[in-house]
């Protein structure tokens, strides 16, 4: 017998909580002493289009990319921010404090992926924020699963 697998995004409670994510976190991190500079002149729609981004991440609708052009638009958002280790492991755990606060799952499997990806991906931005890194016309956008062997770029 074969079980349908919800995706993460599924898991997470689709669109809607992860806009109340994203919507949540930005207005905590308006006042935020570590973060509150780094997205001072940050758009309006900032939080709509990362919950699009992470949407697409976790396996729902390819919004972020239809519209902003993918994994080379998101890298290039962070091109030249010089963004610090620091900067990287607050912005997480105060991601992760505001998934808790607006009752995203926390049942560990789907939090061991989340925190995964955060890790990953906030790693990610901070290499491509320092001098010399550059934008690969070319990458796939990430996609992330429930633990799967070969991490966010593998063929399916």
């Amino acid at each position: 017998m074969t079980q349908d697998v919800p995706s993460l995004y599924e898991w997470a409670g689709g669109m809607p909580a992860l806009e109340r994510l994203t919507s949540r976190f930005y207005e905590r991190v308006a006042s935020d002493a570590v973060l509150g500079a780094v997205f001072a002149e940050m758009d309006r729609h900032h939080p709509r289009f990362v919950a699009q981004f992470l949407a697409e991440v976790l396996g729902g609708p390819k919004a972020y990319s239809a519209e902003r052009g993918g994994h080379p638009h998101m890298v290039s958002r962070h091109l030249g921010r010089h963004l610090t280790p620091a900067q990287r492991a607050h912005w997480v755990r105060l991601l992760l404090d505001t998934a808790d606060e607006v009752g995203l799952p926390d049942d560990p499997e789907f939090r061991s992926a989340f925190v995964a990806y955060l890790e990953w991906g906030s790693r990610l931005a901070v290499m491509n924020s320092q001098p010399g890194a550059d934008v690969d016309p070319e990458a796939p956008m990430p996609r992330w699963g429930w633990g799967e062997v070969g991490g966010p770029y593998v063929k399916k």
